[in-house]
């Protein structure tokens, strides 16, 4: 392939290129380019915010190009202060590398192994002593640092920023360095550190690499980044089940946002949006399980919710002593799908009859049911549940 013609593919998608020029004149080198994609296991999941990038990084790889995967067990025990109103919480070594395991298994769902370089900062930078340290700080400014608009605005709030914080995108921009990038990947939130990588190198008179970020996918909250701390992600090793679920539960408005981050194209403004949105779910499903996985949960979805034959569905099974309904309802969030419902909520969806107990709407918070089993305890829109 011509380099424009791989660069008319590596565009799409893409929020910045600095530079298109400098990517094209890479392109045109005749070798595989080294691209970087630093991950840090701060969680054990990966989620499809994560995804986007990681497709990114295999259309250069199915171009020819080698994937550098950084697994950053040394930087996660910093935390990346991009897009943080405050400071991370920080991990400790076995955590770290709990995380990092299951991290390397859910990339290769999306990479190509045969052209993935797997590599881990701690290698070189849990090796530095202070003098390298020293050194490596000597390369920037603090004014340089206190750019970072993350940064300006909790200075402006009053918010404590800690030193160890301004040595985050140091030590990213020095991974760059050592794995001798030519492109680097990110979201739009790391491009001040992808570009402290740019510096470095030419600092240590390397080539510099190009800059590839993309956009931020929102949680399925629609309003906050997509974060396992948020507790509003789709993980790619979740149930099928449950992944189907939670992309049914967004709203119209979120879609449009999702067919093209997730899907590569622009949601058709003719389709009903009950339809596109079970389209979206079934390809994520077929996308990270199997086609037959989609066809089993769009069948039951159906089953469940559009046919309204819950008796007919595989269900979660639950079960209760006799409590008020708010109680069970907060119970049966918690013990089977692992959501978090205050009372206030509960009581909400009750009275504005969202539960039902085998097809009847449940209206009084207060009043005290007794389940049996067998019955069918709807939930929402997207959540059932077997009594047991």
């Amino acid at each position: 392939m011509q380099p424009d013609e791989a660069l008319s593919i590596l565009k799409q998608g893409a929020a910045q290129i600095i530079s298109e020029g400098e990517l094209l004149a890479k392109l045109g080198l005749g070798r595989p380019l080294r691209v970087k994609l630093g991950v840090d296991p701060t969680s054990p999941d990966l989620h499809l915010g994560h995804a986007i990038i990681l497709r990114k990084l295999r259309q250069f790889q199915d171009l020819g190009h080698q994937a550098v995967l950084i697994i950053g067990d040394f930087t996660s025990m910093i935390g990346d202060p991009s897009g943080r109103s405050a400071t991370r919480p920080q991990l400790s070594r076995e955590q770290v590398a709990a995380n990092a395991e299951t991290y390397r298994a859910q990339a290769f769902k999306i990479l190509d192994p045969a052209r993935t370089q797997l590599v881990a900062n701690g290698d070189w930078l849990g090796k530095m002593g202070f003098e390298e340290v020293i050194r490596l700080n000597s390369m920037v400014t603090l004014q340089q640092m206190l750019q970072r608009e993350d940064f300006r605005n909790r200075i402006d709030e009053g918010h404590p920023i800690h030193a160890h914080e301004i040595q985050y995108p140091i030590m990213q921009g020095w991974d760059s360095v050592m794995v001798q990038a030519d492109v680097e990947l990110g979201g739009t939130d790391q491009l001040f550190n992808c570009l402290v990588g740019r510096d470095l190198q030419k600092h240590e008179g390397q080539p510099q690499q190009v800059v590839l970020v993309l956009p931020i996918l929102e949680g399925l909250d629609g309003s906050m980044k997509m974060s396992k701390s948020l507790g509003n992600y789709v993980g790619l090793t979740e149930p099928a089940s449950e992944m189907f679920g939670k992309l049914m539960s967004i709203s119209d408005e979120l879609m449009e946002r999702y067919y093209p981050l997730l899907l590569g194209k622009p949601l058709d403004k003719n389709a009903h949006p009950l339809d596109a949105k079970k389209k979206l779910a079934a390809v994520i499903v077929e996308t990270y399980h199997s086609s037959a996985a989609a066809e089993k949960t769009l069948g039951d979805w159906n089953a469940r919710f559009s046919e309204k034959r819950l008796g007919d569905a595989e269900l979660p099974e639950f079960s209760s002593e006799p409590a008020d309904a708010v109680t069970v309802v907060v119970a049966a969030y918690a013990k089977v799908f692992s959501q978090t419902k205050s009372r206030a909520d509960a009581r909400r969806l009750i009275e504005q009859g969202s539960i039902q107990l085998n097809g009847e709407k449940l209206r009084d918070p207060k009043a005290v049911i007794t389940l049996e089993r067998g019955q069918i305890l709807r939930l929402d829109k997207t959540h059932a549940v077997r009594i047991v």
